[in-house]
């Protein structure tokens, strides 16, 4: 009873933590010390830096300023004229950066009735809209070269030797080679120019983690899979920046500044967008980890001979250290542990980046009160499903029950839109552009407004919060599960229905305290609603995980991973929402926890729970079936299986890095 109180405590801690770092970390994308050119002064500059956080570098002229744009050094600028004002805008450096400096200045300018000419710079492509393909590819090589170093430590049953740095050097660019043929001319994130330009960075960026991971092993024992799941994962993850290093709070800027995540996604935003510029610390950060790693590895490896570990190990010291050609079973498992590695990681690529590389709304339900050749204009370039209402108050109730992502409200003299935040973070957005073009060719009015803000806008102004502690909830599920089967040694046990429970209840509540109390992500009052909420979640992909490895054992945990992280995380539609997601993610989701998870936390939280019915069906469904299925399953008892610590250790550590990262 004890270990099982240590196993799942370790658990409980871990999944708190990632919820912390998540949220604090994306929660309110704002810029913060943003570099930030100007050419001259201006009272527009110093009306936005009185509110907005950014680092102002002076330059001689535009080409100056272009130039330290080019070399990724600036997220814009602003040219102070004889006429008018120009701002430059970087989309390429940050998506999010962009919307805010333009917002910030454009507001700035009216209250000073200065004109204001906006300039976008190193735009993106329609493959990479929000700029986060730099983010989306961090996740298959990330973990790709951490299931590596943990697969080969429990094939060749040794912390380290000489002859890993070579299989997972190899592995790094075999694994590299993979992800960026599907990235590249497989799903087309990316020009195929930057294939080869990628190739060797996608490597590095795999080594820089698969030798560290080895590394650690070695040298920590069986908690180093834990502590660089931790280190690499958790945190360094959280803090990679891939909306823009500049939009994370200034601790995470630091922190992620020493972990290879936030190196890894700037190495790739600048190869992909600016050249190959400003590339040089990335590299030898990145260098820095494998080599240390490599050498670590090498150095104890030979030098310093590992002791075996696991149930099944080498007869001899010489076997263990000696490398694979000792004999074809250790070739074997070995090559059957890299397979398995790149097979998750090719399902990662795939996944992440088709689901989310291009997000463009198909059928965006928006409401109408009546006919306007505006509408009919933004129609052209924005795939909308308008229905129609009465009246403007029968277009705000279908939205407060969460129908529609905005509505068009003509009137006699100027027409209005309503945007909805709190259902998208990039439909307001895409309203706001396409029917802002639309009033102005035509030479009409058009007055744009929130409806249905967040309650607490100023902590979460894109609405990215319940997304974020998704991730953790469903990791922390099939955490729970596997470190109870590691820790017991069987799948089954007479309490295991019951702790599953208790833990779910324990770890609802205090994701809901760190979340709703410490980090303010949503209103107070929701917190004793939004509690059994997040319980609900985690034990039904507990209980899932719990039943599938009754069934087929460890292959439980694989195949829950599987169906909840490589195919139910994509599909949830997330802060973006469902409309955003290809046809495939948008109709698989409906049937797969994560989508029902964010919905019905979504909906409680802003919408007072309208249209959560399906979505709480679906999970009581998900709760209820394995729960009965696991009782049931008691019956069929399977001896206990003996369970090492470090057992114990790489089975919770390997299901940390599935949940994926920003």
């Amino acid at each position: 009873m004890k270990k099982i109180l240590v196993g799942l405590g370790v658990v409980l801690v871990l999944q708190s933590l990632f919820a912390l770092c998540l949220v604090s970390s994306l929660q309110l994308l704002v810029l913060r010390n943003a570099p930030f050119g100007v050419t001259g002064a201006s009272p527009v500059v110093n009306a936005v830096t009185s509110k907005m956080s950014l680092k102002t570098l002076h330059y001689t002229d535009e080409s100056a300023v272009l130039d330290a744009i080019g070399q990724s050094e600036i997220y814009g600028a602003y040219l102070p004229g004889p006429q008018s004002n120009t701002l430059i805008v970087v989309p390429a450096k940050s998506f999010f950066g962009r919307v805010e400096l333009e917002a910030a200045f454009a507001d700035a300018s009216k209250k000073l009735g200065k004109p204001l000419v906006v300039k976008a710079v190193k735009p993106l492509p329609r493959s990479d809209r929000l700029g986060g393909v730099s983010g989306l590819l961090l996740i298959p090589l990330l973990i790709g070269g951490y299931l590596a170093s943990i697969l080969v430590l429990k094939a060749t049953r040794t912390a380290a030797a000489p002859w890993h740095v070579a299989m997972l050097v190899g592995y790094s660019a075999v694994g590299a080679l993979v992800t960026d043929l599907i990235a590249g001319p497989g799903i087309g994130a990316y020009d195929n120019s930057h294939f080869w330009p990628l190739l060797p960075c996608f490597i590095l960026i795999t080594a820089s983690v698969a030798l560290p991971a080895a590394a650690f092993q070695r040298l920590v024992g069986p908690m180093g899979t834990l502590l660089v799941a931790t280190l690499f994962i958790i945190v360094g993850g959280s803090a990679a920046g891939g909306v823009g290093v500049s939009l994370l709070p200034t601790y995470w800027q630091h922190i992620g500044a020493i972990f290879p995540p936030q190196q890894a996604v700037t190495l790739v935003r600048n190869v992909i967008y600016f050249d190959g510029h400003n590339i040089t610390t990335p590299l030898v950060v990145l260098g820095l980890y494998t080599l240390v790693g490599g050498v670590v590895i090498g150095y104890l490896g030979r030098w310093r001979p590992v002791k075996n570990v696991g149930d099944a190990a080498p007869s001899s010291e010489a076997e263990a250290t000696s490398g694979p050609s000792s004999g074809s079973r250790p070739v074997v498992r070995v090559l059957a542990a890299l397979a398995v590695a790149g097979v998750m990681q090719c399902l990662f690529t795939v996944n992440y980046i088709s689901s989310a590389h291009e997000p463009v709304a198909t059928d965006l339900p928006i409401g109408a009160t009546g006919p306007s050749p505006i509408l009919t204009a933004a129609r052209q370039n924005l795939s909308l499903k308008v229905t129609l209402y009465s009246d403007e108050s029968s277009v705000k109730e279908a939205i407060d029950q969460a129908k529609i992502y905005g509505a068009l409200i003509p009137g006699p003299t100027s027409t209005t839109l309503l945007v909805v935040p709190t259902l998208s973070d990039v439909a307001p957005l895409d309203l706001a552009g396409n029917f802002e073009e639309a009033a102005k060719k035509l030479g009409q009015p058009l007055q744009v407004e929130q409806y249905a803000p967040h309650p607490l806008a100023k902590k979460d102004p894109f609405g990215l919060v319940e997304s974020l502690m998704l991730i953790p909830l469903l990791v922390g599920g099939y955490m729970a599960a596997t470190m109870l089967r590691a820790t017991t040694g069987t799948s089954v046990g007479r309490w295991r229905l019951p702790a599953l429970a208790g833990f779910a209840v324990v770890a609802g509540l205090l994701v809901n305290v760190v979340v709703c109390f410490w980090l303010k992500g949503y209103p107070a009052e929701k917190f004793w609603i939004v509690w059994p909420i997040l319980s609900l979640i985690i034990a039904a992909v507990a209980l899932i995980a719990a039943v599938l490895q009754k069934l087929l054992g460890a292959a439980g945990t694989l195949l829950t991973v599987i169906v909840v992280m490589l195919f139910g995380n994509p599909s949830s539609g997330g802060a973006n929402g469902v409309p955003y997601l290809p046809a495939f993610w948008r109709d698989i989701g409906v049937y797969l926890p994560p989508r029902n998870a964010y919905i019905l936390l979504r909906n409680t939280i802003y919408f007072d729970g309208h249209g959560t019915s399906q979505a709480l069906t679906v999970m009581l469904l998900y709760l209820v079936i394995p729960a009965v299925a696991l009782a049931l399953l008691y019956r069929f008892r399977t001896p206990k299986s003996p369970v090492t610590p470090g057992t114990e250790a790489e089975a919770t550590a390997m299901a940390i890095p599935v949940g994926g990262l920003p």
